[in-house]
C-alpha cells in the first residue's frame, strides 16, 4: 500500500469532527504552499510575460472594470 493510499485509509476512519478539523488544517497548509509557489514564481520573474500582456491588453481598452 503506497503512503497517499494508508491516508486515504486514515482520512475515511475519521469521524465527523476530526475530518472537519482535517479538512481546515489541510485546506491551509494547501493555501500556503500555494502563496509560497506564487511567491517563488513572481520573484523568479516567470510571471513578467503574463503581467506585461496584461497590462499592455489593459491598456489598448480591452478589460473592463470588475
Amino acid at each position: 500500500m503506497s503512503r497517499v493510499e494508508a491516508l486515504e485509509h486514515e482520512v475515511k476512519r475519521l469521524s465527523k469532527r476530526e475530518f472537519e478539523a482535517f479538512r481546515e488544517w489541510f485546506s491551509e497548509y494547501d493555501a500556503a504552499d500555494w502563496d509560497k509557489q506564487i511567491d517563488s514564481d513572481v520573484n523568479a520573474g516567470k510571471l513578467d510575460e503574463l503581467a506585461a500582456r496584461a497590462l499592455s491588453a489593459h491598456a489598448r481598452g480591452e478589460s473592463k472594470d470588475l
